[in-house]
């Protein structure tokens, strides 16, 4: 599947230009990023943003990546949308990605190169695929 509206939610402004970056390099799918997490549940329960993959941080202040995602997955319009986590901590562990319904946990690159690679693989997995 060609996804064409990519959602970021992430409280760090340099990390998703740095995403948007390289998404553009890779991907003509609109960009959307929200820093506040409880805004993006917001919009996103008002259908006011409308992505097919989400991209979610661990850790942010007022509600937590996967405290979000229990969220997202509680509600019938948006629990199938696949959301990845990305983050920088690499200690989430498989068992908690899948109990908070993540289709994977990835851990974010420093270097643009690897990050394109990262993203790229991720926008050529099928649809329904689980990396763990």
């Amino acid at each position: 599947m060609k996804y064409k509206n990519i959602l970021q939610i992430d409280d760090d402004s340099e990390d998703c230009e740095f995403f948007e970056e390289t998404l553009k390099t890779i991907s003509d799918a609109t960009y959307t990023c929200m820093q506040n997490p409880v805004e993006a549940l917001h919009k996103l329960t008002n259908e006011e943003i409308k992505p097919d993959l989400i991209f979610l941080d661990i850790n942010m202040p007022l509600m937590s990546g996967p405290e979000l995602l229990t969220e997202i997955k509680k509600r019938k319009k948006l629990k199938d949308i696949p959301v990845f986590l990305l983050s920088t901590a690499s200690f989430y562990t498989e068992k908690n990605e899948k109990l908070f319904g993540a289709k994977g946990y990835l851990i974010k690159p420093n270097t643009f190169s690897d990050f394109k690679k990262l993203l790229t693989g991720i926008l050529e997995l099928p649809m329904g695929y689980n990396l763990f």
